[in-house]
C-alpha cells in the first residue's frame, strides 16, 4: 500500500498529478489487507477444550488460517489441512498439504482421506476447529462410494466451462463427495466441531463456501440434477445413476448430530470493500459501493460498470466525480474462445470495449486469491489510453474478447497485475476511478 506521505502528496483529487494506477492499486491492497487470515481470525478462536484440539481444513487461506491459528492458540494442537499449490505457509504443529485447484488431483484425495483419519477416535471432551475458505471444494477431493475422481475431475471441468454459479457448482460438488454438505462433520462425532470460515460466495451462505463441510445441506440431489440438466452437462452414467437414486443425499438442517456444533464467517467481500472505501475516502475520495455479491457473466456485468460510469463522467449522475466505483462477488465466464484469462480480464476487456477510451475512466478489477482463473495474474488495470497502446502493438480488444483472451490482451499492453497468492480469498474485487 502506499504510505501516507506518498498518497497526500499524489493521489489527491485537486493535485493535477493525479495517479490513477497507485492509487487503484493501493485499493486493492488494502482490501486484501482487510481480510487475511492473520487480522480477522485471531479475535474468533474459541476457548481451548478439556480434551484435545485437532485442526481440519481447506481452501486456498486454509494455510495462512492454520499459521494464524498457531501463533494464538493456548495449549495442545495438531491437524491437517490442504491449500492450493502455491498457497502454502510454514506452519509447526499443523501440517499443510498442497494440492490442485480448480480441477482436484490425488494430492487432495489423499489429504481428504488422512482428515477422515485424524478425527477417527475422538470424545465429546475434544474439539476440531475447522479452517475453510473459497477453494476448498476442488481440494477437499474425497468421490462418493461408486464414482471415481476422475469422474470428478470430469463433471468439475464442465461445470467450469459452462457458466454456472459458484452456488449451482457447489451443489452438485456436494451431493458427488463422501466428505461434502455437512459429512466431514459427522466423522468428528461426538467431538463438537467450530467452523471459521472466509467467504468467497456472493451473499455469505456459510453453507456454501467449500461446499459446507462441516454445515448441514438443504439442497437435494434433485436439485443438483437441474443444474446438470440446464447447462447440457454430459456426466458419466454412473454418476447419473448415484444422483437419480438418492444415494448423493447430504445431512438436513435440523439434524440433531449437528447440535452442538458452531460456524463463525471471519471475512467476506463487504469487509474488503468497506475497507476499500474508507481507504479512498482518507486519500480524498467520494467511494460507493454498488454491491458485493454480482453474480452473471463477466462481459455483461461489465456493460452495466460502464453504464454507470459513463453517466457519472458525462452527467454527474448519480454521483458526483471524482469518484471511486466499488463491488466484489463472483462473476463467471461462458468459455467459447481458445484464449487465456480469467473473469476479471474478461470483465475488463468487456469494460474496454464498453467505454472506448471515455476520458478519466480507470479500472482495476482482481480476483483477492491472487490468482485470476488459472493464471498467474491477479488482474489488470484499465485506462483511457488502453485501446490506443493496444492498437500500436496490433492489438485488437474486442478479437480478443471473443476469443476469452483478456490475459493475452492486458499482457500485451502491460498491465497485468501479479501478486502470487494472498492466501485469503473473497472473490472478485473491481474498483472504477472516475476524474
Amino acid at each position: 500500500m502506499l504510505d501516507t506521505e506518498t498518497s497526500a502528496a499524489l493521489l489527491t483529487p485537486q493535485r493535477p498529478s493525479l495517479q490513477p494506477r497507485a492509487l487503484l492499486r493501493d485499493l486493492f491492497d488494502t482490501a486484501v489487507a482487510s481480510v487475511s487470515a492473520s487480522h480477522c481470525l485471531p479475535p474468533h478462536l474459541p476457548q481451548p477444550p478439556k480434551g484435545r484440539t485437532v485442526v481440519i481444513g481447506a481452501g486456498k487461506a486454509a494455510a495462512a488460517m492454520a499459521q494464524a491459528v498457531e501463533a494464538h492458540w493456548q495449549g495442545d494442537l495438531s491437524g491437517l489441512v490442504v491449500t492450493r499449490y502455491g498457497h502454502g505457509a510454514d506452519c509447526k504443529r499443523i501440517e499443510v498439504v498442497e494440492a490442485a485447484h480448480p480441477v482436484p488431483d490425488e494430492a487432495g484425495a489423499r489429504a481428504a482421506q488422512r482428515m477422515v483419519e485424524l478425527v477417527q477416535g475422538l470424545t465429546a471432551d475434544d474439539l476440531v476447529l475447522c479452517l475453510i475458505s473459497g477453494g476448498g471444494s476442488a481440494l477437499l477431493a474425497a468421490p462418493a462410494p461408486g464414482i471415481s475422481l476422475a469422474d470428478k475431475q470430469a463433471v468439475n471441468k464442465a461445470l467450469l466451462r459452462s457458466g454456472a454459479s459458484i452456488g449451482e457448482m457447489n451443489c452438485v460438488r456436494k451431493h458427488l463427495s463422501a466428505l461434502k454438505g455437512g459429512r466431514l462433520a459427522l466423522h468428528c462425532a461426538p467431538a463438537r466441531v467450530e467452523t471459521l470460515l472466509i467467504s468467497d460466495i456472493p451473499g455469505d451462505d456459510p453453507t456454501l463456501i467449500a461446499s459446507g463441510p462441516t454445515l448441514p445441506d438443504a439442497t437435494t440431489c434433485a436439485d443438483a440434477l437441474a443444474v446438470i440438466a440446464k447447462y447440457g452437462i454430459d456426466v458419466p452414467a454412473n454418476v447419473r445413476a448415484h444422483l437419480e437414486s438418492g444415494a448423493g443425499e447430504t445431512p438436513k438442517p435440523g439434524d440433531a448430530r449437528f447440535a452442538r456444533h458452531r460456524s463463525v464467517t471471519l471475512a467476506t467481500a463487504q469487509q474488503s470493500l468497506e475497507a476499500a472505501a474508507a481507504r479512498a475516502r482518507e486519500l480524498g475520495f467520494e467511494a460507493h459501493i454498488l454491491s458485493d455479491c454480482i453474480e452473471g457473466e463477466a462481459r455483461d456485468v461489465a456493460l452495466v460498470h460502464a453504464a454507470i460510469a459513463r453517466q457519472i463522467a458525462q452527467h454527474g449522475q448519480p454521483f458526483s466525480k471524482p469518484c471511486v466505483l466499488l463491488s466484489g462477488g463472483e462473476t463467471t465466464v461462458t468459455v467459447r474462445g481458445k484464449g487465456r484469462g480469467g473473469r476479471n480480464a474478461e470483465f475488463l476487456l468487456s469494460l474496454a470495449v464498453a467505454l472506448d477510451g471515455l476520458p478519466g475512466v480507470h479500472a482495476i478489477a482482481c480476483d483477492t486469491d491472487g490468482i485470476d482463473g488459472s493464471e498467474d495474474n491477479a488482474g489488470a488495470l484499465l485506462a483511457p489510453d488502453t485501446l490506443t497502446r493496444a492498437a500500436s502493438r496490433g492489438l485488437s480488444a474486442r478479437a480478443h474478447l471473443e476469443n476469452n483472451d483478456g490475459y493475452g490482451f492486458f499482457a500485451g499492453v502491460d498491465d497485468l497485475i501479479v501478486t502470487g497468492p494472498t492466501r485469503t480469498n473473497v472473490n472478485d474485487f473491481r474498483a472504477i476511478l472516475i476524474v
